[in-house]
């Protein structure tokens, strides 16, 4: 996930301690073409990483697990000690604080590695947010899947 400020300009020199991550899955179809979106962003605003890939052909429950992933391994990357995640699938923020239990079978292995990254961070929130205020990362999956259906 390349870094880059709000201008688009430079790499942000000296990452913050604390960020937000915004992430988002989206499949075509579901199962269909599948991408993955997040974008870090320190407090006041400024983005720290953006990145969108194209994931091949898969659920878009998958999807959003991988675009967590992407996001919580670049925050490490970049040195956040904490974070806040911010998610719009009911599903995994759910899942990841306990309150639904994790019955697909191909979602436990994502599962247990996005809690083992988590429990990386020095602290952690997870939000769910509404479909609306996660438009960024929902528009970096998407083209993710588009670089990857031309």
């Amino acid at each position: 996930m390349p870094a880059r400020n709000d201008a688009g300009g430079g790499v942000s020199e000296t990452p913050p301690d604390e960020a937000i991550l915004w992430s988002d899955g989206a499949a075509r179809g579901n199962p269909g073409p599948a991408g993955t979106g997040a974008i870090l962003k320190a407090p006041d605003g400024r983005v720290l990483a953006a990145e969108g890939r194209y994931l091949g052909h898969t659920t878009n429950n998958v999807a959003e697990y991988k675009a967590l992933l992407m996001g919580l391994e670049r925050a490490l990357e970049l040195g956040v000690k904490r974070i806040e995640v911010r998610a719009d699938s009911e599903l995994l923020i759910k899942q990841l604080l306990g309150e639904y239990r994790v019955k697909n079978e191909g979602l436990k292995p994502l599962h247990a590695e996005a809690s083992a990254l988590l429990g990386r961070f020095e602290a952690f929130k997870l939000s769910h947010v509404r479909r609306e205020l996660n438009t960024e990362a929902d528009q970096l999956a998407n083209a993710g899947i588009d670089r990857r259906e031309r």
